[in-house]
């Protein structure tokens, strides 16, 4: 386990235990297959967790966290916890209006894991300071029959017309079917103009192509449309942490990216090229570092643009 020693505990009848980085935990059921369609096991879920946690964890950090737990695994029952469980440890502190988790270092995500916390969705702003986001999100999100491949077009579109107001965006997979993209900010900001930024950027690029982009909720509107999500905004909306595994059939991780990867992936039609599983991802941060480090620290300010509907 890369973020720690595995090593007996004295006195211990059940269960796995572990050390990392100073914590004791008791890992369970670790040859659990919780993505059949793959065989892939608990326990190789826990060692992805262990193993990004340096990267993972600064995104985490101090930001209430909601988790998509999946015991039964991704074929099962799933459930959203927002609360942090009432069992955990006590070096697993509460932060944020409804005492949720905060994963400020490896073990604790090494906890989350073993519980088949599966995915990970942090809200825009810290638990210090609910009102202020750190960046503006838009996520992509195409409607059948579009694809992957359409996102990423509505994504080079989007990333042009945020860089001709100034503005430098990041851009990652969401692990499922679409593209997310982040505006980082870390300045003086509230959601209601985040959101109102996010709108106004989607219905621009709805009125220049209203056959394959659409900012309308309902999802009648959605087949064949890339539907910009401004509403991820929202102060209470979270939206899937990147390195998060997805509970999808493959174990798929919410992956940053560069912009050059995103226009060869359109320029040789290959929506593959966009999908990554937990030993790309590994390998990607070995070659690349954290290709989204800057939404943790770049500051941006935002036009003025008016109210959000």
């Amino acid at each position: 386990m890369a973020a720690g020693k595995r090593r007996p505990a004295s006195g211990a009848t059940t269960g796995t235990h572990v050390e990392v980085d100073g914590r004791r935990l008791v890992l369970s059921n670790l040859e659990k297959v919780l993505y059949p369609e793959v065989g892939f096991t608990k326990a190789q879920i826990i060692d992805y967790y262990a193993r990004i946690a340096p990267v993972m964890v600064p995104h985490l950090e101090r930001r209430p966290v909601t988790l998509v737990r999946c015991p039964n695994g991704v074929e099962g029952e799933r459930f959203f916890e927002k609360r942090c469980p009432p069992h955990h440890p006590d070096w697993v502190p509460e932060i944020g209006e409804l005492n949720q988790c905060d994963v400020d270092e490896a073990a604790a995500l090494v906890w989350l894991a073993n519980l088949a916390a599966l995915e990970l969705h942090t809200l825009q702003a810290r638990a210090a300071t609910p009102d202020t986001p750190d960046a503006v999100v838009f996520d992509l999100d195409p409607g059948p029959p579009a694809g992957v491949l359409d996102a990423a077009r509505v994504a080079i579109e989007l990333r042009d017309l945020l860089d001709s107001i100034g503005l430098v965006a990041l851009v990652k997979t969401s692990g499922s079917k679409g593209l997310h993209l982040s505006v980082p900010l870390h300045t003086d900001v509230d959601a209601d103009t985040t959101k109102t930024f996010a709108l106004t950027l989607g219905n621009h690029l709805t009125q220049l192509a209203p056959d394959r982009v659409t900012t309308d909720m309902a999802k009648a509107k959605r087949p064949g449309k890339v539907f910009v999500d401004w509403s991820q905004n929202d102060r209470h909306k979270t939206t899937v942490c990147v390195y998060s595994l997805r509970a999808r059939p493959q174990p798929t991780v919410s992956t940053p990216l560069t912009w050059d990867e995103v226009e060869a992936a359109i320029e040789a039609d290959d929506e593959r090229a966009l999908v990554f599983d937990t030993t790309d991802v590994l390998a990607r941060v070995d070659e690349l570092g954290d290709l989204y480090a800057d939404n943790l620290t770049l500051e941006q300010r935002l036009p003025h643009t008016g109210t959000a509907r």
